[in-house]
């Protein structure tokens, strides 16, 4: 069965508070002996602030623009990274010399430097008095030193914003020059790129469309009127063709007439006389055979006869056919004047033909040209398009850099005469007279307070083990539920009463050493850690 615990009265908890007096006491002298000796050996710290405003430009806004809130912030904080650099701080720590124990103790330059960047205050105070101020403030222990200090980074605020100002509107104007130099030869180029593009495609061009057209359409008319030339010559040729054909045929069948008219020498009175002769001839030569041999000399005599009657028929046959065949070359040596002149005609329409056939052929591969740079047109046309928009575009980019170079130029101008936004110290740095750091009575409470809380913490350690066990009546009656009917006190003898006594005041002279020698160990400690000298600066 667990039992909850006893909740004690305030009035307990004053006795506890009581009897751990001690506990409680020394702790928090100790402490706040310790904390108000570092404390009161602190170094005064002094602070120097200088005031600085930004001074609108002399001429109007329309040329330079005002700067903004926003503007004027990130202005200081550029600013504000070159005069808070290791080679801007670190002569101002060796001039004037600036944290002189730490540089004595060792500590490492960049340390130092940058405890120096914690003691620079930069704060934007822009009042309607003071538009674009800003207050410039350096904490230091020596007020002579401080002042310097506090007057020289003013003056590197003003000196980096002239040379910021003159070295950013410089180099922004050679900047600017040069892409402008580099947007002109990219307009020049693409300049080049379309004449050069131009005359290769010189019969394509979109302006030449209308033209190429007309000469289309009258090159196509002219194929037509070709074409139906050319096809009534052909006619023509096929009527005079077949005149010419028939009239040779005539002239052949003239001929013909001619020479059969002349008659075959078979049928003239001499060869039908030979004929007539040698089959008489023949006849006899058959009588001769019934009663002679064929190699008597009759015979044989009878033979020749026959034979002269037949060279005799052979001659008179060729001579009639070699009259024939003279007569017959004659009439066709002989010239005929009308097929002579239909075969003239037939070449001169042949020429006119093959003329008219050429000329076409020339019109077709014109009219194929011409449509085929029609064709070519629209991609001639997208092409030019394409190098018009690219010529927008960079002329778009060259006259926004132009406008963008001569406002740079605008800007050199007015920096290299001082006619722009600068910096000027309004308030100079002053001379601190009175210590701001450290607030001695703040940090000693703060001692105290921390020594107190370290004693009831101590008194806790001593009493939470006997808040645990059954100390007085009440703890015995809540844990055991039952009355407590007597009590019966502790009882010493005197022996035991004189060793108590012993022990305690052993105790008390123990605890009293213990804390006079704590006090120099935290004093030693606390300036060693330096706790109190960061809250001081």
């Amino acid at each position: 069965m667990s039992v909850e615990f006893r909740q004690r009265t305030p009035g307990e908890y004053l006795r506890i508070l009581w009897r751990r007096k001690w506990a409680i006491l020394l702790p928090t002298i100790v402490v706040a002996t310790a904390v108000a000796y570092v404390v009161w050996r602190l170094p005064d710290v002094y602070e120097s602030t200088s005031l600085l405003i930004v001074r609108p430009p002399t001429i109007a806004n329309a040329f330079v623009p005002r700067l903004s809130e926003d503007d004027l912030a990130l202005r200081i904080n550029n600013i504000g990274q070159e005069v808070m650099s290791r080679s801007s701080l670190q002569p101002l720590i060796e001039r004037y010399d600036l944290y002189a124990r730490e540089r004595r103790s060792g500590e490492p330059m960049e340390a130092i430097i940058e405890r120096m960047r914690r003691d620079i205050r930069v704060e934007i105070e822009s009042t309607r008095d003071t538009p674009n101020a800003f207050r410039i403030s350096y904490r230091g222990q020596d007020p002579r030193a401080t002042q310097a200090v506090t007057a020289e980074l003013a003056s590197k605020y003003v000196n980096a914003q002239m040379k910021a100002t003159t070295t950013t509107s410089t180099q922004t104007k050679e900047f600017f020059e040069q892409r402008l130099a580099e947007a002109k030869r990219e307009l020049d180029e693409i300049d080049m790129k379309r004449l050069q593009y131009m005359q290769q495609n010189v019969g394509n061009l979109p302006s030449e469309a209308q033209s190429l057209i007309g000469q289309l359409a009258g090159l196509r008319e002219q194929q037509k009127a070709l074409i139906a030339e050319i096809g009534r010559l052909r006619d023509q040729r096929t009527v005079l063709n077949n005149q010419l054909s028939e009239l040779i045929a005539q002239s052949e069948r003239e001929k013909i007439d001619v020479v059969e008219r002349l008659g075959d020498p078979k049928e003239t009175m001499a060869y039908a006389q030979l004929a007539q002769r040698k089959a008489q001839l023949e006849a006899e030569k058959q009588n001769m055979l019934t009663v002679l041999k064929p190699k008597n000399p009759d015979v044989i005599a009878k033979q020749a006869e026959i034979d002269a009657v037949q060279r005799e028929m052979d001659q008179l046959v060729a001579e009639g056919r070699a009259k024939r065949e003279e007569i017959r070359k004659k009439i066709e040596g002989r010239p005929d004047l009308r097929i002579s002149n239909y075969r003239a005609q037939l070449q001169l329409l042949d020429g006119e033909l093959a003329r008219l056939q050429r000329q076409l052929s020339d019109t077709e591969a014109q009219i194929a040209q011409l449509e085929r740079r029609l064709n070519e047109v629209p991609g001639t046309q997208v092409g030019l398009e394409a190098l018009d928009r690219e010529y927008q575009t960079k002329k778009a980019q060259y006259d926004e850099l132009l406008q963008k170079k001569e406002q740079a130029a605008l800007a050199a101008d007015v920096a290299a005469n001082a006619q722009g936004e600068t910096i000027q110290v309004i308030d100079p740095a002053n001379y601190p007279e009175k210590p701001v750091a450290p607030k001695r009575p703040v940090l000693m409470g703060l001692g105290l307070g921390l020594g107190l809380g370290l004693g009831l913490l101590l008194a806790a350690l001593f009493e939470v083990p006997r808040l645990l066990t059954i100390q007085t009546v009440d703890d015995a009656e809540h844990y055991t539920g039952l009355p407590v009917l007597v009590t019966v006190p502790e009882i010493y003898t005197p022996q035991e009463e004189r060793r108590l006594r012993l022990r305690r005041a052993m105790l008390a002279a123990a605890s009293l050493v213990l804390a006079v020698l704590s006090i120099p160990a935290l004093i030693l400690l606390l300036r060693v850690a330096r706790i109190f000298e960061r809250f001081a600066s």
